[in-house]
């Protein structure tokens, strides 16, 4: 059995244990009772007593959100308290582009929110928008009454009004939170989050030792622009990971052998994702919220993430290295490119000459294809940047967009949150050119000429 199967499901039966310890359930009746009742008697008892709030580091290992950061919290009464504070966020999305983005708290996307099943859990939100918002906690099981569908469960929250919504948490995995009023608008301009809920009694042995949250998330800013365009519904032009694209991500930083998980929500408005993960081998271990039965969970590189779902997986780090993780949709790895770009592959620049003897400085782009483009570093419109990728260790990095970079090393001596830099290849370990010593050898001719040919 693999060994990571074997511990995720391990900590699967521990932490149901303690959920249930001393037959009672956090849904409030014993398993007996719950199997005996009616159906229309079964669900959640939202009057059940709390447990004790779950503290980070003793009762679980805090989530790491790459360009992000988590919302604290202080206990009053027993009870974990939050304040959201929505508003105008001027949001930097890579060096090069800004906009005027609606967020929580001051940032796109909105601050982490963990918590432990069986917490009892109370969020004050205040609307610093010119506009009426809620909060629906997206995938939780709340009362009706805290669900945050603004005018069907609740009256919207007025500018500078404070609404707040309190409810235990019954439930343990990866969720999310979002405006649910002028839903389009509003998510649109980044009024989305994470939301993580532990299980409870997981010892740390059983815990992973890195655990990642990543937020997908899609948006139409023309080239000069300042602000996401809402209306748009096929053509969008920035794809992100936690509200950032490459090469303004930063990267998951993981020590051989750690076990890694890594959650994925995405609260885009049309596209859903299939993240390829290069080096590793991992298997998904929840969907939706639900932990994956042993038995369904398969291994794989590339997990599709689609739209309003989440999903996690988990791996052992035992490949070092800086391995790519990126959206495989290609256009989804551009930065602010769109279907009205003219194509000029594989024409002709011989006669580029003749057209700057006119136009001074002219100069046919593209028609050897798009990687070149942004690594000649040429004057953009203000606020874009369309084509630009990054500075890799050999070469420059021809993708944006859904892009970040997963970084296992063998040692860490000063920390995960240190600079490791590029990792170093070992000598025989990477692809170089070809010598013609090597060519010959090997009974190969540099022109291709010895090359297989495909049948006629």
């Amino acid at each position: 059995m693999n060994p990571l199967t074997t511990s995720i499901t391990r900590r699967h039966a521990l932490a149901t244990a303690a959920l249930t310890a001393g037959g009672v359930a956090l849904f409030g009746r014993s398993s007996a009772a719950i199997a005996q009742a009616p159906a229309t008697q079964r669900g959640p008892d939202f009057d059940a007593a709390p447990a004790a709030p779950g503290k980070p580091g003793d009762d679980y290992t805090p989530v790491i959100m790459p360009n992000g950061w988590t919302l604290p919290f202080k206990i009053v009464d027993g009870v974990k308290v939050f304040h959201l504070v929505v508003e105008d966020v001027q949001h930097e999305f890579a060096p090069g582009l800004e906009a005027k983005c609606w967020g929580f708290n001051g940032s796109v996307h909105g601050p982490l929110i963990e918590a432990v099943e069986g917490d009892r859990v109370r969020f004050f939100v205040t609307n610093k928008l010119a506009a009426p918002t809620t909060v629906h906690w997206h995938g939780l099981i709340v009362p009706n009454g805290m669900d945050g569908v603004g005018g069907l469960s609740q009256k919207a929250i007025q500018p500078d009004e404070t609404f707040v919504y309190e409810f235990p948490l019954r439930q343990h995995g990866t969720f999310m939170y979002h405006s649910h009023h002028d839903e389009m608008t509003q998510m649109a301009m980044g009024l989305t989050g994470m939301f993580v809920i532990h299980p409870r009694g997981v010892p740390k042995s059983d815990r992973p030792d890195r655990d990642f949250a990543l937020l997908l998330h899609e948006w139409r800013i023309d080239v000069g622009t300042d602000r996401p365009n809402p209306n748009e519904m096929t053509d969008f032009n920035i794809l992100s990971i936690n509200a950032r694209v490459f090469p303004g991500t930063a990267p998951l930083i993981a020590k051989l052998n750690d076990k890694v998980k890594i959650r994925f929500g995405n609260l885009g408005a049309m596209d859903h994702h299939p993240i390829h993960l290069h080096g590793v081998e991992f298997l998904v271990t929840e969907i939706n919220a639900g932990e994956v039965p042993e038995a369904a969970r398969h291994p794989g590189g590339t997990i599709l993430v689609p739209v309003g779902s989440t999903q996690a997986i988990e791996f052992i780090a035992n490949n070092p290295g800086d391995w790519a993780m990126h959206c495989h949709m290609t256009h989804h790895v551009m930065n602010q490119m769109g279907h009205k770009v003219p194509n000029t592959l594989g024409i002709a620049d011989g006669d580029d000459k003749k057209v700057r003897d006119l136009l001074p400085m002219y100069m046919t782009m593209g028609q050897a294809g798009s990687a070149d483009m942004g690594e000649m570093g040429m004057k953009q419109p203000p606020n874009s940047i369309p084509m630009v990728g990054g500075r890799g260790p050999h070469d420059y990095i021809t993708m944006g967009g859904m892009f970040t970079i997963v970084k296992v090393r063998e040692t860490l001596p000063n920390g995960y949150d240190s600079d490791i830099g590029w990792y170093e290849n070992k000598p025989g370990e990477m692809a170089v050119l070809a010598a013609n010593d090597v060519l010959q050898r090997n009974g190969i001719a540099a022109d291709g000429g010895t090359a297989p040919k495909a049948p006629k």
